[in-house]
């Protein structure tokens, strides 16, 4: 295959990948990633390495948009992002030492993880009597409606925080934006409402992966002619994507992309189990 042929299909499937992660909201890193190392035969840790990139391009673009509409905590994506940074730097550097196949095994039980919490029941927890660490470190915060402004306060902030750091170790690993767990941990620990937890999410993913990114580009793991194609399609397709949303019916949308992804993540599964990779 030609460089300009095996250009093209990547810039095609990254943007697919980057449509197909818009719409669902898993993120463009949990199609790219399968797509390079099944689809291409590419080592994982260059896949990781490109999907690290384009999530710091995709998540900056918008990030900005959540931030500008008030939705998300800046304050609390800051703290936890002390976590996750930390969590980055520790995952990307076992990446560099632990196996492929044992990545890759890793990265299809987290895929199934992450595709499950797609379809997973959301909750707005409103109603929460807000911890006294919340109040000293003034996570509690609000976020505008149709109906004005929802206050909101949150609760168990130190149990977010140690979830925080296993979803940055994830990201670093598998260079994914771990945005599945990030969530669980605002959703569940901390009592977020999900429209605050899924965009301070995002907004954090960028920051996560910039400091993965940096292990892996200075043991050589970012490759220009790979990541280049990939972030330019994949900010094409989650641009597309965000034009598309309104008029598409995300809830049957994500089950099935749901169902693929985890068809996706059991042949990585099996891959890795028999030292493919």
């Amino acid at each position: 295959m030609s460089i300009l042929a095996f250009t093209l299909i990547l810039l095609l499937g990254a943007y697919l990948a980057g449509l197909a992660g818009s719409l669902t909201g898993l993120g463009g890193g949990v199609v790219i990633i399968p797509l390079l190392t099944l689809g291409f035969n590419i080592d994982i840790r260059y896949a990781i390495g490109s999907a690290l990139v384009a999530s710091i391009a995709t998540s900056s673009g918008s990030a900005s948009a959540y931030v500008k509409e008030g939705i998300t905590n800046m304050r609390l994506g800051m703290f936890l992002e002390i976590a996750t940074t930390i969590g980055a730097v520790i995952g990307a550097t076992i990446a560099i030492y632990m196996p492929t196949n044992v990545i890759a095994v890793i990265f299809g039980t987290v895929l199934i993880f992450s595709a499950v919490m797609t379809i997973r029941k959301k909750h707005d927890h409103n109603d929460v009597i807000g911890s006294v660490a919340a109040r000293k470190l003034k996570l509690n915060g609000s976020y505008p409606t149709a109906d004005g402004q929802v206050h909101y306060q949150l609760t168990n902030v130190f149990g977010g925080f140690s979830m925080m750091s296993l979803a940055g170790v994830l990201s670093g690993l598998l260079g994914i934006g771990s945005g599945a767990l990030k969530v669980l941990a605002m959703d569940a620990a901390m009592r977020v409402p999900f429209k605050v937890s899924t965009t301070t999410s995002n907004f954090m993913i960028g920051v996560t992966a910039a400091a993965s990114a940096v292990v892996y580009l200075q043991r050589g793991y970012i490759d220009p002619g790979i990541a280049f194609p990939v972030i330019i399609g994949v900010l094409g397709g989650a641009t597309t994507g965000a034009k598309l949303l309104p008029r598409m019916n995300v809830k049957v949308l994500r089950i099935i992309f749901s169902v693929a992804i985890s068809i996706v993540a059991l042949n990585m599964m099996y891959n890795g189990f028999n030292n493919k990779f």
